[in-house]
């Protein structure tokens, strides 16, 4: 039993709808940013990518909160999201004053890294028109009572963007509680989002509102301790007893929380990581996924946003805790292994690699 209550999916129009920013990504391939010549481009976020990944590999019915530029970018990235399977009648279309002094599509430029050379990511997201969202901005009537939603994500992305994106993002988690919809937050922390925040405080407000407001919990434990103020525990601990102990502290000071989950990740490269996840309840059922050991990485980014995904669908279909472990790393695994943001897995590709069929050739 994970302790959560889901709507009946009969009186939803959504399985999970996602409030966060979609980016525009400018991806390289093999080369380096500072030397392409061509991109490819993907839509992207870290909100967007686990809306699409329970609609395209999943099967879910999913919609994206979020904001748009009404020009040529906006309506290609638009474009792109309908292609993934998301319904984007709830983006709010913002006019276009010809050269985006006022608001702006955001960009990002992301490589890959090989071996000895990491990842790195360029974003050009200032002024964006999913930075500037506010309160009210989205008819929570409308979208929660009217169509119905069983799911809403969130995370630290989104609502590290500005202070009126935290509090549109607290204001929906609000709203989605209120009409009886599950909220889950991914803790994702973007030190370019907090560059004006040295001493953290302004991060600490911001993932403390919406840990106070979720009923699950996804994040790495350096995000508890440093974005949570959740004291550390012994470094000699192993991940498990790790795990209990932030959850612990968690479960008492937020009553809302049910589930706290975290990833897995030891890097031994850029194109080798070592990739798990496991998640305790409050009932205090703890689980874990198997470990990859070894994993070739073709593109790290949204490998995590996948796990969420998968995981998500599985506490959507009623399963458990260790099924959604089970299957959120997989996909998360396999999202890593294709280019862009988004996965390339099929459901028959989890199931096989969750039951250990692995890269078996299939014909």
């Amino acid at each position: 039993m994970t302790g959560l209550s889901l709507r009946p999916a009969a009186e939803c129009r959504y399985d999970a709808v996602a409030l966060g920013e979609v980016m525009l990504r400018f991806d390289p391939g093999a080369a380096r940013i500072r030397t392409a010549r061509s991109f490819d481009v993907w839509e992207g976020g870290g909100e967007y990518n686990v809306a699409r990944g329970l609609a395209r590999t999943f099967g879910k019915r999913t919609a994206v909160l979020s904001a748009l530029v009404d020009n040529e970018i906006g309506h290609l990235v638009e474009g792109l999201i309908l292609a993934g399977g998301v319904d984007t009648s709830w983006i709010r279309w913002c006019d276009f004053d010809g050269a985006g002094r006022a608001v702006r599509n955001a960009l990002n430029f992301t490589e890959r890294g090989f071996g000895i050379r990491g990842a790195v990511g360029v974003s050009d997201r200032g002024n964006s028109a999913s930075s500037q969202l506010r309160p009210g901005d989205f008819d929570d009537q409308a979208l929660l009572a009217r169509a119905g939603a069983r799911w809403l994500h969130t995370g630290g992305i989104f609502a590290g963007l500005s202070d009126d994106s935290a509090a549109c993002a607290q204001h929906l988690m609000d709203a989605a509680r209120a009409h009886g919809t599950v909220v889950s937050v991914d803790l994702n922390y973007r030190p370019s989002l907090f560059a004006d925040d040295p001493d953290g405080g302004r991060a600490r407000q911001v993932f403390d509102g919406l840990a106070s407001r979720t009923d699950v919990l996804i994040g790495g434990f350096q995000d508890f301790e440093e974005r949570l103020g959740v004291p550390g525990s012994d470094g000699g601990a192993s991940d498990r007893e790790r795990l209990e102990h932030y959850a612990g502290e968690l479960f008492a000071r937020y009553p809302s929380l049910r589930i706290v989950a975290s990833t897995i990740r030891d890097v031994s490269s850029a194109s080798i990581h070592t990739w798990s996840a496991h998640a305790v309840e409050r009932a205090g059922s703890y689980v874990a996924a198997q470990r990859f050991t070894d994993l070739a990485i073709l593109d790290r980014v949204g490998g995590g946003d996948g796990f969420v995904a998968g995981f998500v669908a599985q506490l959507l279909d009623g399963g458990s805790l260790q099924s959604a472990v089970d299957v959120g790393t997989a996909h998360g695994a396999l999202a890593m292994t294709t280019p862009g943001d988004n996965s390339m897995a099929s459901l028959q590709d989890v199931l096989g690699l969750v039951h250990a069929q692995g890269a078996t050739e299939r014909r």
